[in-house]
């Protein structure tokens, strides 16, 4: 576990910050898609997002902080 005292370490925080990066990476790049109405960027930007929140819930998990939230996992 990479807690200690109930504070989690800096490679914890680091590894958190950088998946939450590259999430709002990719939303960010879905959100032009569908502005634009580019069918063919939205379908692989949406796929993206998908993995990348996929990354960041496995993390959650592998940490023993996320809990399968209903309709969560249903889309990854």
């Amino acid at each position: 576990m990479t807690e200690t005292n109930g504070v989690f370490d800096e490679s914890f925080l680091h590894k958190y910050r950088q998946l939450l990066d590259a999430e709002d990476i990719a939303f960010d790049e879905l959100e032009h898609a569908y502005e634009d109405g580019d069918r063919s960027h939205f379908e692989s930007d949406l796929s993206e997002w998908k993995s990348v929140v996929g990354r960041r819930l496995a993390f959650l998990e592998r940490h023993g902080l996320a809990t399968e939230a209903p309709g969560l996992r249903s889309f990854t």
